[in-house]
């Protein structure tokens, strides 16, 4: 029977934040053995290039666990993503997670890599052997002119060398699995992750849905109505809720769940003890 793969994502520590932060959270997610870990990128700075390596040099090496590096591309130049790359593969990377990235205010993009699928192309091209995965949005990206446009640019991403694809977080599985549905009938054949933030903050759900133009369905409204201004109980309910959201994709056969651990690993482990027993090999 199709075992999902399980995987989890983190994020260096915030500018002017304890470097040592991120072992705590690496610590407390000891014993969830995932598939991977993947470790975020900022806008194409130094710092961000560093902070990245660095983490995923950490995971690797350290926890003996594989490591997928983000890499955005709007301000990068051929040289800056040749040094990004060059430093993922002293750290052990196993795959690049290729995106576009956000705008920055007062930031001019470079133009060289516009579309995450140029990053794609390019990346193909110098490390041929290196696995790429993608990002894509089962509600459509705020920016697309719809469905169709959506999933155009998504095959064109993947027919420039992403081999694996992660979705943007969603709160209602069938948004999802209409998705998958639309992108198969599209000709994108590879896996599909499901992206699943856990609720614990009613505003920074509301900002992350702004962003990223997902739907609250009625039931995580109710909870947010409820429990938006208890932060003990909105954490409980949003453990309770990606679980069932979990629980719920793998036994409608999905690729593979990746967790938005958003550096908090308590919530993670409880998720994890909710659905494990779910990835097992059966």
């Amino acid at each position: 029977m199709h075992k999902p793969q399980f995987s989890l994502e983190v994020f260096p520590p915030r500018r002017n934040g304890p470097v040592g932060s991120i072992y705590d959270t690496l610590d407390g997610l000891q014993g969830i053995n995932p598939d991977f870990i993947s470790v975020t990128y900022g806008t194409g700075k130094t710092a961000d290039r560093t902070a990245t390596a660095r983490i995923c040099h950490t995971v690797r090496q350290e926890y003996n666990i594989p490591v997928v590096a983000h890499l955005t591309a709007q301000y990068l130049d051929k040289q800056q993503a040749d040094e990004a790359l060059d430093m993922f593969k002293q750290a052990g990377v196993s795959a690049v997670l290729a995106l576009r990235g956000d705008a920055v205010e007062g930031r001019e993009p470079t133009g060289v890599f516009k579309y995450a699928s140029d990053l794609v192309r390019y990346i193909r091209e110098q490390c041929p052997d290196l696995k790429i995965f993608g990002a894509c949005y089962p509600e459509v990206h705020p920016n697309s002119a719809g469905v169709v446009d959506e999933l155009r640019h998504l095959k064109t991403k993947v027919d420039a060398g992403t081999s694996n694809l992660i979705t943007q977080l969603f709160f209602d599985n069938d948004d999802f699995f209409r998705f998958v549905e639309q992108a198969r009938i599209a000709g994108i054949d590879v896996p599909i992750e499901a992206g699943i933030m856990p609720v614990t903050n009613a505003a920074q759900v509301r900002r992350m849905v702004t962003m990223c133009g997902a739907r609250i369905p009625k039931e995580l409204s109710a909870m947010l109505e409820r429990w938006g201004d208890d932060p003990d109980a909105i954490r409980q309910a949003g453990v309770l809720y990606a679980s069932q959201q979990i629980a719920d994709l793998v036994s409608r056969g999905v690729d593979g769940v990746h967790l938005y651990t958003m550096n908090h690993p308590c919530t993670t482990r409880r998720i994890w003890a909710n659905v494990s027993a779910l990835f097992k090999e059966v």
